[in-house]
């Protein structure tokens, strides 16, 4: 079996990717790589899930390129070459420390105008099976095209069309297609082939193409050189948006060409953390990845995680009580304008007094007993990419992108080459009911036109002095715990980023009521004691929680960048001037 298969198989519940401007390396996957070099004049470094997609960003960073730019730069480089989950069809978030500032930008797609409560439920309001996760129904308005230019509007450095041009290139002279690329496709080869647009290209005589094959993509270099051209009116007005628009109505679609040009991104004051000696920022709502991380490191350090032993029950004890806790908050949660609950109510010492002192030390509390702030009741693959970058100047960027699942909706679109997104999966389709990543959510996320839907999308970066680390991962319900467990075992336990990263992990979100574990994870002897405090415990079916990606600038003038080794990326780092090197491709 190919090496990456059984890391994908049933991972279509979503797994951001974090792009971390990465390296310039090979040409098809390899394990992690970790690089670390004194800072210096055009120099910067970054991790991202796929090679080619680091190498746009390196070449960015070589010409002067901002760590904002290099940014863009892989984003729009993972459209190209990691179509079921780089895109233009989507939307994320980004967290950018830029000249000592901290800023976060929210390009979260949005539900439609023509949206309603039950548009995803049958006469008898039961969910009509597939009708929120398959077909452009499920579509919301992209934000990905004018998020990307608004982040450079703001804080990039080199022309627009710069950055484009690598993707541009890409798209127009072909790529490898990886392993991964390639198992992506068989996997959802059913999906793919509802819609013939899809199946066209993507599945040429009912097959994938061949990993090691060369694929060029002309309607999506065709999209690229206009974006470069005209900025995001070029997708969302004019003969792109009619593509768009033409295939999302053949196949049941509501997207209007009011809703693809009135999208806005909008800039949000960044949520700000404290813990163990670190100052944190991440996305606040709609995403919910910040407040849980943020309610994780406050219960650990109140119940003493520091002071336990690593990869024991105790520690796996509390990291399940803790997270069954925040994730039952995150019940309450939804896009700001629609919910009462926010993250100073969910961070306030005395909730968090309050939930860290109702854990029991002996025995597992049952998730049915563990409501959400303030004690009300609930009712009746994602596929996304993270990229963490980082330049001699100090700046550095994290950014999330996602269709939700793999390849979205399923749907491509002709004539503008990319996949539309199945981002009306999170909303709450049925208030009790489970969505694709099993999430459990409440009203206050109830499909609304408009409304931007909750998500688990955590991009974080934390500095201490002067070093700055930054991080994420896909994994829908489980990118929260995947970041925060890599953040603790740098900030808590001093491991080196790349073995910070390498570290089997768990996993617990309120429903279902198990603890989730990579194999390897836990002794059996801590299986053993978990399961005499009450908890279930069960191997993960793909193999992985997360796929983190970062980048670290150190206190001691170093700049490190580490991949995961869950997935086929790969990172590095721009040698600087002063070695002579700035036009070489690092090692």
């Amino acid at each position: 079996m190919n090496p990456f298969r059984a890391a994908i198989l049933k991972a279509r519940s979503g797994m951001p990717l974090l792009i971390a401007a990465a390296v310039l390396m090979m040409a098809c996957a390899r394990p992690a790589t970790v690089v670390a070099r004194p800072r210096g004049p055009m120099e910067g470094a970054g991790a991202s899930a796929e090679p080619a997609a680091t190498a746009a960003g390196l070449e960015i960073l070589r010409h002067g390129g901002s760590a904002i730019d290099a940014a863009i730069g892989v984003a729009l480089a993972l459209v190209v070459v990691q179509p079921h989950a780089g895109n233009l069809g989507g939307g994320g978030f980004a967290v950018v420390r830029h000249g000592g500032e901290t800023f976060t930008l929210d390009f979260r797609e949005l539900a439609p105008a023509g949206a309603t409560p039950g548009m995803f439920l049958d006469p008898e309001g039961k969910p009509v099976p597939g009708a929120s996760v398959l077909g452009p129904l499920s579509a919301g308005v992209p934000g990905s095209p004018a998020g990307l230019y608004e982040l450079h509007r703001r804080l990039g450095r080199l022309p627009w069309v710069a950055v484009v041009d690598p993707a541009i290139r890409l798209a127009r002279d072909g790529f490898t297609v990886t392993p991964r690329l390639h198992d992506a496709i068989d996997w959802s080869r059913d999906d793919l082939g509802r819609f013939q647009e899809s199946a066209t290209l993507w599945l040429p005589g009912g097959e994938p193409p061949a990993a090691g094959s060369v694929m060029r993509l002309p309607d999506l270099a065709a999209t690229l050189a206009a974006y470069a051209d005209r900025g995001p009116r070029a997708i969302t007005t004019g003969p792109v948006a009619e593509a768009i628009l033409a295939a999302s109505h053949r196949h049941g679609g509501i997207l209007t060409a009011d809703d693809l040009a009135s999208y806005r991104p909008v800039w949000r004051a960044a949520l700000r953390l404290q813990a163990y000696g670190w100052e944190i920022a991440t996305m606040g709502l709609p995403s919910s990845g910040g407040i849980i991380l943020g309610q994780t490191l406050r219960m650990f350090e109140r119940a003493g995680w520091d002071r336990l032993p690593r990869g024991s029950a105790a520690r796996a004890h509390l990291a399940a009580e803790t997270w069954r806790r925040a994730f039952a908050d995150r019940f309450l949660l939804g896009d700001a304008g629609n919910t009462g609950v926010d993250a100073a109510s969910l961070l306030d010492p005395g909730w968090i007094v309050t939930r860290a002192d109702g854990i029991d030390w002996e025995r597992a509390t049952p998730s049915a007993q563990v409501l959400p702030w303030p004690g009300t009741p609930p009712a009746g693959s994602a596929e996304t990419t993270h990229l963490s970058v980082a330049d001699a100047e100090g700046n550095v960027v994290a950014l999330t992108t996602t269709l939700n699942g793999w390849f979205g909706c399923g749907l491509y679109v002709p004539g503008a080459g990319f996949f539309l997104n199945n981002e009306m999966d999170d909303f709450t389709t049925a208030p009790g009911q489970p969505n694709m990543f099993g999430l459990v959510q409440g009203e206050s996320n109830i499909v609304k036109a408009g409304s931007r839907m909750l998500s688990s999308m955590t991009p974080v970066i934390a500095w201490r002095g002067e070093e700055v680390l930054a991080l994420g991962s896909p994994g829908g319900s489980r990118i929260p715990t995947a970041t925060a467990q890599v953040f603790l075992a740098v900030a808590v336990d001093r491991d080196p980023l790349q073995a910070a990263i390498d570290r089997k992990r768990i996993h617990h979100q309120w429903l279902p009521d198990e603890i989730v574990v990579e194999p390897g994870a836990l002794t059996p002897e801590a299986v053993a004691d978990l399961e005499r405090r009450g908890h279930s415990v069960r191997l993960t079916e793909d193999g992985f929680i997360g796929e983190v990606h970062a980048v670290r600038l150190r206190a001691d003038g170093t700049i490190e960048a580490a991949a995961d080794p869950r997935g086929p990326g790969g990172a590095g780092v721009v040698p600087p001037v002063s070695e002579g090197r700035a036009g070489r491709s690092p090692r």
